[in-house]
């Protein structure tokens, strides 16, 4: 195996291992975040009833990189789910680590106003 398909296995198993001890409720939903190589995805999962209940991505967000673009889209998810109603979310990082665009995500959410 090289090293790029050696990465992506390893990502798999951190997320596999996090899925095993989190999961969304309808009182304390999940907040999922997913990153490829160009955008950023981030839904807010009430997985008991298994229906998203906010979505955001950076593909529509104007900013000059993505740790930017990634802080904006946690600001804008926590505006959509205060408007829901919904303050209290697990993080889900997806198996990605925590740095960079994840952390900016996070950290942007949390000063949007969302608890996790």
């Amino acid at each position: 195996m090289n090293k790029s398909t050696i990465k992506y296995e390893k990502r798999d198993r951190r997320h596999m291992r996090i899925r095993a001890k989190i999961s969304g409720t309808a009182d304390m939903p999940r907040l999922s975040v997913y990153k490829s190589n160009k955008q950023m995805y981030a839904q807010i999962i009430d997985d008991a009833n298994g229906t998203t209940l906010v979505a955001i991505t950076t593909q529509k967000i104007s900013g000059k990189g993505m740790l930017e673009k990634a802080k904006t889209a946690g600001i804008e998810i926590a505006k959509l789910a205060l408007s829901k109603k919904i303050k209290n979310v697990v993080f889900d990082r997806g198996g990605f680590i925590y740095t960079g665009q994840i952390k900016a995500l996070a950290d942007g959410a949390r000063e949007g106003g969302l608890t996790f």
